[in-house]
């Protein structure tokens, strides 16, 4: 069974910094895409940053600059770095994996994970 675990997240102030994880665990055989997505109160669910196998970014507007994606493919891991932190970036950040293969398989499928809450205020 394919878990994927965030964390790292937690309260921090306006300008400060934090570095989010998310393991994904199980019989894996490859993963297409690893990314990060946010969902703030009373708003939808919306991209932040996503990365593919080979390296490909693709970063949310808002977070360009501020926000680095990171993924460690021989431990299926993928990492947020958030800098200079808003209060507009307060939201659960949940992780997503793109085209992943479950071992004997043969296809791929999406899985999320249960979201680490971020919360930047002073």
């Amino acid at each position: 069974q394919v878990q994927l675990v965030e964390s790292g997240g937690g309260l921090v102030q306006p300008g400060g910094s934090l570095r989010l994880s998310c393991a994904a665990s199980g019989s894996i055989f490859s993963i297409y895409g690893l990314g990060w997505y946010r969902q703030a109160p009373g708003k939808q669910r919306e991209l932040v940053a996503a990365m593919t196998g080979g390296g490909r970014t693709n970063y949310a507007d808002s977070v360009k600059g501020r926000f680095t994606i990171s993924r460690d493919n021989a431990k299926n891991t993928v990492y947020l770095q958030m800098n200079s932190l808003k209060a507009e970036d307060t939201a659960v950040y949940y992780c997503k994996a793109d085209g992943l293969v479950v071992a004997g398989t043969g296809y791929g499928m999406d899985y999320w994970g249960k979201g680490t809450l971020v919360t930047v205020s002073s």
